[in-house]
C-alpha cells in the first residue's frame, strides 16, 4: 500500500524530515514502513496498518508545522511510540491518541482490524472492544484512507422506544452512544469531537435507522452487538459499501432481548466463522486492562470467563 502526502515548500519538507532526516527514521523504524520525499511529496509505502499508523504521525506533525509549533526529537519519540501521547495529552484539543494493545488478545484483535475488512469482536467487560475499535477508525479518518466514522447502537436497555423517549434524535440515542462518545473524547478531544459530529465526519445513527443505506469509503462500529435479532444483523452488514470497514462489538454474557430471542451477535459469530475476509476475536479474563478488581470480578460471576454464570448457592 502507498500513501502521497503533499508538502508545502522546502521549509517544511526541511523541518518534517529533520536533522538528517532523524524524524522520518523514527517514523520507518517504529511501522516498518518506506518514506521517501521528493519534491516535497513524501511517499510512505508498506502494509496498509503501517502506513495509516505513519500517517497519522506525518500528519500531526504537519499540523504543528503549519501553526508554528515546535517539532522536535522528543516530540517524534512520543508520537511513535505508542504510548498515547501525541501532540496533546488526551480530551485535549487537536491530540490523536494511538494506542499500544495492552494484552495478547487485544494485539490479536488490533491485527484482524488491520487485515480484515469486517471484524465481530466478543469479550467481557474491560477488555477495550469498544475503545480500540473507536481508536482504529480514528486512526483511520487521521491517515485519510476513510471518510467518516458511524457509530451504531441497539437502543434496547431500557425497554423503550425511540419515539417516546424525549428531544431530537441525537438527544434519544446519545444514552445509548455514551460509551462511544467517551472513546472518541479520548483519541479525538472533546473539541474535535464536537466538530467531526457537526460536519458530520462522526455520525451517530440507532441501529433501527440503518435500514436501506449503503455506506462508502466509512468506518462503521456496531457496539452492544448482543442486543441485535440475527435480522437486525444480517440487515447491518449488509450496509458494507466501497472502502468500508466494519466492528461488531459485544458480550454474548450481557444479551437484554426477550429469553425466547437469541443473539445476533452469537447467531453471527457461529455463521461467519469460516467466512473469508471477516475477522472473529474471542477476548476473555485476562484481556481486561480496567481496574484490577473488574477481572476479579468477571471471574467472580462467571466460570473462568467462560460467560455462563456461575450460581451463588452453596
Amino acid at each position: 500500500m502507498e500513501k502521497v502526502i503533499e508538502l508545502r515548500g522546502q521549509e517544511e519538507e526541511r523541518t518534517l524530515l529533520g536533522p538528517r532526516d532523524a524524524h522520518v527514521r523514527a517514523i520507518r523504524e517504529r511501522f516498518d514502513v518506506t518514506l521517501v520525499s521528493r519534491r516535497q511529496r513524501l511517499k510512505i509505502a508498506g502494509e496498509a496498518d503501517g502506513v495509516a499508523g505513519a500517517a497519522t504521525v506525518v500528519a500531526e506533525l504537519l499540523r504543528r508545522i503549519r501553526r508554528r509549533q515546535p517539532v522536535d526529537a522528543e516530540l517524534v519519540a512520543q508520537l511513535v511510540s505508542g504510548e498515547g501521547v501525541a501532540a496533546h495529552a488526551p480530551g485535549k484539543p487537536g491530540g490523536a491518541f494511538i494506542p499500544t494493545p495492552r494484552s495478547d488478545g487485544q494485539a490479536a484483535y488490533w491485527e484482524q482490524m488491520a487485515n480484515n475488512a469486517i471484524v465481530l469482536v466478543h469479550g467481557p467487560a474491560g477488555t477495550g472492544k469498544t475503545f480500540l475499535a473507536v481508536a482504529k477508525a480514528v486512526q483511520l479518518l487521521r491517515a485519510g484512507e476513510v471518510r467518516r466514522i458511524v457509530l451504531v447502537r441497539p437502543a434496547v436497555e431500557a425497554g423503550e422506544k425511540l419515539g417516546f423517549l424525549p428531544g431530537d434524535l441525537q438527544a434519544k440515542v446519545n444514552p445509548y452512544l455514551r460509551p462511544l462518545h467517551d472513546a472518541l473524547n479520548d483519541c479525538l478531544g472533546f473539541d474535535q469531537t464536537q466538530r467531526y459530529t457537526e460536519r458530520d465526519v462522526i455520525e451517530i445513527v440507532p441501529l433501527a435507522y440503518m435500514r436501506g443505506r449503503t455506506l462508502a469509503e466509512s468506518f462503521i462500529i456496531l457496539d452492544e452487538a448482543q442486543n441485535t435479532t440475527p435480522k437486525q444483523m444480517m440487515m447491518f452488514l449488509t450496509r458494507m459499501g466501497e472502502e468500508s470497514h466494519i466492528v461488531v462489538t459485544g458480550d454474548i454474557t450481557q444479551v437484554d432481548l426477550p429469553p425466547t430471542e437469541r443473539s445476533g451477535l452469537e447467531d453471527a459469530l457461529d455463521r461467519l466463522d469460516d467466512v473469508n475476509g471477516i475477522g472473529i476475536v474471542r477476548l476473555g479474563i485476562e484481556d481486561i486492562v480496567r481496574h484490577p478488581l473488574v477481572q476479579r470480578i468477571v471471574d467472580a460471576y462467571t466460570d473462568g470467563g467462560t460467560g455462563r454464570i456461575r450460581s451463588s448457592r452453596k
